[in-house]
Formats: C-alpha cells, structure tokens, sequence
C-alpha cells in the first residue's frame, strides 16, 4: 500500500517555508559578502607590510654597501718627516715664524695699536653712558618705590615731607569721572577677590583705559609741560569700590623755570646815569 505523501495546501506553511528560505539565503549571502571584504582588507594590509618591507629592505642593503665603500677606501697615507740635518736645523734657528716678534716701527703694528685705542675709547664712552642710564634708573626706582603709601596716616607723612601733592580717592562704580589733581578717574570693575581693578583715565582731555591694576601698584604718567610722573596708587579694593591717591610733584618745570635768576631778571643791568630818559630828566636845548 503506497504511503501518502504530505501535502502542503496549506498557505501559511508554503509562506513559512518560504520566509525560511529566504533567511537563509540572506545570512549565507551576508556572511560570504562579510568573508570577502575581510579578505580584501588583509589582502590591502599584507601589500602594505610587504612594501614597507621591500623599502626598509633597500634601506638597509644601501647603508650596507656605503658601510663597506668606506671600510674598503684606503686609510691615507701620512707625510713623510723631513730629515733632521745641520743644514736644516741652522736655518730654523735663524728664522722666526712667531708673528708676535713684529718690530715696533712697522706701519701695521702702528695701524693696530690706533684701531685698539680707537675700540677702547668707544667702550669707555658706551660703559659711561651705561653707568649714567643705571643710575638714573636706579634713582627713578628709588624715587617711586619709596613714596607708595598703604595707609591714610603714610599719605599724610608723605604730605608733610612737602615733595609732592597728594589728592585721595573714595570711589565707586560711576560713569562720571572723579576728578582728582591733574587726573580724572572712573571704576569700570573692581575685583575684590583677586586684588585688581579696571579704570578709566582722563589725561590732558585724552581718555585712557587701564586694566588690571593691581593692589598697592603705582601707575605712572607724565601730564601736561612736567617732565616728572604723576603718579595713582590703589591702596584698598572692595566690592564695586576703591580707595588710594594721585600724586604730583608740588612744582612744575615750567614754575621751576619761571622761579630762577636767569628768568626773573636779576641779571640785568642797572640804568645809566648819563642817560637822560632813565634818569627822567629832560635834556634843554641850546640857545640860539
């Protein structure tokens, strides 16, 4: 009796055998496309290595064959000593190669003993003018160093010494300034954790901007006709307000000049007594 066979009339079985079908073929198509690009990529990656391998490979044969070019080049030769004889030996003694030995009346000796000179006479100008600068430097630094006060009592000793004038600030955040000597001054920012402040200085009716002065820094400038500095310190820095003080020199160059005999007149002479209009004296006339 022959067996049945089963029968797939059925939709979803066909249609669930199908979709299997077609699973496999994707994951079997997937993993030889995956298998091939690896296969690729170690392909590419071997060429790589093996060219890499070929021009370290020259490199080394070229060092190789330069190493045994100059192993092979022929050591040189040294010269040959002449002969120490009497007749040799005598002229020897009698020349002097020795520039040093040069007598004392030839022209170069005469024209390097005057480039020396004319060298040392410049180093000593060049160390004067070094000596000058240092010290003027030294004395400006002690100058400004020595007069910067932390507290209202050292401003007032300061005062008292009669150098220069002293104009103390209060000052808070504002857009006008605060005119304070020949200065006029603005808080922008004042950082009271860090110890700066930002400001904005009015100089000779020109507007200019100071950033990050620190605590206890003197800011100098040089203001109108005086050839001395004015100068602003910042002795105290709180929230959205500083206080310190400007300082000027007490005279001016141009009072300084005005105050001095040559400029006052004391040189002058005095009015002869021969001469009618000083004496205020009329001269008559003859008689006809």
């Amino acid at each position: 009796m022959p067996l049945d066979r089963p029968r797939l009339s059925n939709p979803t079985t066909l249609r669930a055998l199908l979709l299997g079908v077609l699973i496999a073929s994707a994951l079997v198509t997937g993993i030889a496309f995956y298998q091939r690009n690896m296969a690729q990529r170690l392909t590419a990656q071997n060429e790589q290595m093996s060219a890499a391998l070929r021009e370290t490979q020259g490199q080394i044969e070229n060092l190789t064959s330069r190493l045994n070019a100059l192993a092979a080049a022929p050591a040189p030769t040294p010269a040959p000593t002449p002969a120490r004889g009497p007749a040799l030996e005598r002229p020897a003694e009698v020349r002097n190669p020795n520039p040093a030995h040069v007598r004392r009346d030839d022209p170069r000796w005469k024209k390097l003993q005057a480039q020396l000179d004319a060298q040392g006479k410049q180093i000593g100008v060049q160390g004067s003018q070094i000596d000058a600068t240092r010290q003027e430097l030294s004395d400006s630094r002690t100058e400004l160093q020595g007069s910067i006060a932390r507290t209202h009592d050292e401003v007032v000793l300061l005062q008292k010494k009669g150098e220069r004038n002293y104009y103390e600030f209060d000052l808070g955040k504002n857009k006008q300034f605060l005119a304070k000597g020949p200065l006029g001054i603005r808080l922008k920012k004042a950082n009271a954790k860090h110890q700066y402040a930002d400001l904005e200085l009015m100089v000779d009716d020109a507007q200019l901007g100071q950033k990050h002065v620190n605590l206890f820094q003197p800011v100098t400038f040089y203001a109108g006709d005086n050839g001395r500095p004015v100068e602003l310190v910042i002795n105290s820095i709180g929230k959205d307000r500083i206080r310190g003080y400007v300082s000027e020199p007490k005279y001016r160059d141009s009072q300084l000049a005005s105050a001095s005999p040559s400029a006052t007149g004391d040189n002058r002479t005095a009015p002869s007594t021969d001469d009618p209009v000083s004496t205020g004296r009329r001269k008559l006339e003859l008689p006809k």
